[in-house]
C-alpha cells in the first residue's frame, strides 16, 4: 500500500508542477508576471495564504471538504449531539488527498500558488485577498490572546496552590 501512496503523491506533485507552469504561462500571456514585489503586497499574499490554509486545514466550516477524503460512520445520534468516527481511507487518491488537506505545510504551498496567481492575474482578487489577510492577522491576535489567557490562568492556579500549602 505504501507503494500505491508514493505513486499518488508523485501524481499530485506533478499536478502541482503542471499548475505552476500553467499559472506562469497565463501570467506571461497576460503581461502580469512580476519581476519584483513590494513588501506590502508580499505581506498581503502571505497573510491571505496563512488564513486560507487555516480555513481549509483546521476550520469547522470546511470540514465537509476534508470529510470527502475519509470514511465516516455515525455511531450515536442524539437530538442535540451525535458522535461521528472519521477514518482516513487506507490507500488510493482519497488517502493522498486526505494527507494533502490535513497537512498545513502541504496545503499551504497549494494555497500560496492560488493566492499569488489570483493576486497577479486580476485586480478583482485584491479585495478577497485583503479580507483573507485581515482575517489572518485577526487569527494571529486571537491565538496570542488565547495563549496569554492560558498563561495567566496557569499562574493563577500556581498562586492559589501556593496559598493553600
Amino acid at each position: 500500500m505504501q507503494d500505491d501512496q508514493a505513486g499518488w503523491q508523485f501524481f499530485f506533485s506533478m499536478l502541482f508542477v503542471g499548475l505552476v507552469a500553467l499559472c506562469l504561462g497565463v501570467l506571461v500571456r497576460l503581461g502580469e508576471l512580476p519581476t519584483s514585489i513590494a513588501f506590502f503586497d508580499a505581506a498581503l499574499i502571505a497573510l491571505a495564504t496563512f488564513r486560507l490554509t487555516r480555513l481549509f486545514v483546521y476550520d469547522r466550516i470546511t470540514r465537509w471538504m476534508r470529510d470527502l477524503t475519509v470514511d465516516k460512520e455515525v455511531v450515536s445520534e442524539a437530538p442535540l449531539s451525535s458522535v461521528t468516527i472519521r477514518q482516513p481511507v487506507i490507500a488510493g487518491p482519497r488517502r493522498a488527498l486526505h494527507e494533502l488537506v490535513t497537512c498545513p505545510w502541504c496545503f499551504g504551498v497549494w494555497a500560496a500558488l492560488l493566492t499569488s496567481f489570483a493576486y497577479f492575474a486580476t485586480p478583482y482578487a485584491w479585495y478577497p485577498i485583503f479580507v483573507l489577510a485581515i482575517a489572518g492577522v485577526a487569527s494571529v491576535l486571537q491565538v496570542g490572546a488565547n495563549l496569554l489567557g492560558w498563561y495567566a490562568e496557569g499562574r493563577k492556579h500556581e498562586v492559589e496552590a501556593g496559598e493553600r500549602s
